[in-house]
């Protein structure tokens, strides 16, 4: 089965990356492999839903450019394909004295990433928005969203059912060959020949990067953010969005709360390492994969450097007054048992040998082959942004 371009990973990215190629050049032959059954089972389906503003990412970056471009694009197709949605806002919060000048620096940096409308907060404004939150001064984000992920994805995928793309669901790539003049893939008992792959493959696309033949630098470290639900009798706590002032340093944003397109309110998530790379809960192990990350010599210098944050995280995942007490920092009006467990996800961060934690999109190519290495948040919001750029690249 001959293709012109294969894509491996049928999660938002690969979909949408999918659909900007047929939107560039109709007349190609695509293919959107995975090893699921289905379309967006990982990341993209256990997403919060929020649609990013592009506020926090440095000006310049793939991450600010594909957001502001992708937050665009994305309403474009919720409106096209009647996807509901609501640009809700939200309020940046700083709880603490030492946390304002880093406010003020993220407020800037909204500014100079483009965003309008954004308005600074004194106490008695922040109460007006959002009344139960904690705070000594914040501002407001006008563009930030809601969506539910999951339906953008099937969205996409009927569309491209209807481009005649093809796809092959429930067949994990287990090799790959690539050749002058094709790439060769081997995806459950089929073989596939394209002319390009593009590797759209999330927790597991260092892995299919090594398997083409590139030496990718990074190692994909999963790690989980578990959430808590608000009773329904508590929701009024929450408006819209509450976000605190996030850690610099860390490429996590810290326990918030969030109004859900589905209905409810979300709070969290936390941040601690996966012991499998879709280890959804607690008690999904997979010895080697979780030896391959501690022997990872990146991760090693990471877990040095922050192992103080990591034994927080890894408290508050077992102790649920642990994370009560953090979320009380925004709304001290929240209790223990105004909480129910809610869902999680991984993220699949990208790490290299000297321990950085990636805090941008990386994206390596040669000549037949396009390896998206590493797309977390805001991948969700900057999909079809990140589509189209690659798809720039495919089909030169």
């Amino acid at each position: 089965m001959k293709y012109d371009i294969a894509i491996i990973g049928a999660g938002i990215v690969g979909l949408a990356t999918a659909l900007k190629i047929k939107e560039r050049s109709p007349a190609l032959k695509l293919l959107v492999i995975d090893k699921e059954a289905g379309v967006a089972t990982h990341q993209t389906g256990h997403n919060s839903g929020v649609i990013h503003s592009g506020l926090y990412y440095k000006p310049g970056s793939l991450k600010a450019a594909n957001c502001i471009a992708g937050y665009r694009l994305l309403l474009e197709f919720c409106d096209r394909h009647e996807v509901p949605y609501e640009k809700c806002g939200k309020v940046v919060v700083a709880t603490g004295k030492e946390e304002i000048p880093l406010l003020n620096g993220l407020f800037t940096r909204g500014m100079a990433n483009g965003l309008e409308g954004l308005r600074m907060l004194d106490r008695e404004e922040l109460k007006e928005i959002e009344p139960h939150v904690n705070g000594l001064e914040g501002f407001f984000v006008p563009q930030t969203g809601i969506v539910d992920y999951g339906v953008v994805a099937d969205k996409m995928h009927q569309a491209l059912a209807g481009m005649e793309v093809a796809f092959a669901l429930g067949q994990k790539v287990s090799a790959i060959k690539v050749k002058a003049s094709a790439v060769h893939i081997t995806a459950g008992d089929q073989q596939y020949e394209a002319g390009k792959m593009i590797n759209c493959a999330g927790l597991y696309s260092d892995k299919i990067a090594a398997m083409s033949g590139d030496d990718p630098g990074v190692k994909i470290i999963p790690f989980r953010g578990e959430y808590y639900k608000l009773k329904p009798e508590k929701e009024y706590l929450v408006k819209n969005l509450i976000y605190p002032v996030p850690d610099p340093n860390f490429p996590f944003l810290g326990v918030h709360f969030t109004r859900m397109q589905k209905g409810g309110v979300e709070a969290g998530p936390n941040a601690v390492l996966a012991y499998s790379r879709e280890g959804y809960k607690k008690t999904d192990v997979s010895f080697r994969e979780f030896m391959e990350t501690l022997g990872w010599p990146g991760f090693r210098k990471v877990a040095k450097k922050y192992w103080r944050t990591g034994l927080g995280e890894f408290y508050r995942s077992y102790s649920k007054a642990a994370f009560t007490k953090a979320l009380q920092k925004l709304i001290p009006e929240i209790e223990a048992n105004d909480l129910v467990a809610g869902g999680s996800g991984v993220r699949a961060q990208a790490c290299d040998r000297e321990g950085g934690l990636i805090d941008d999109f990386l994206i390596h190519q040669s000549a037949r082959v396009i390896n998206v290495l590493n797309a977390p948040s805001p991948a969700a919001t900057s999909s079809l942004a990140i589509g189209d750029y690659v798809a720039v690249l495919a089909i030169k």
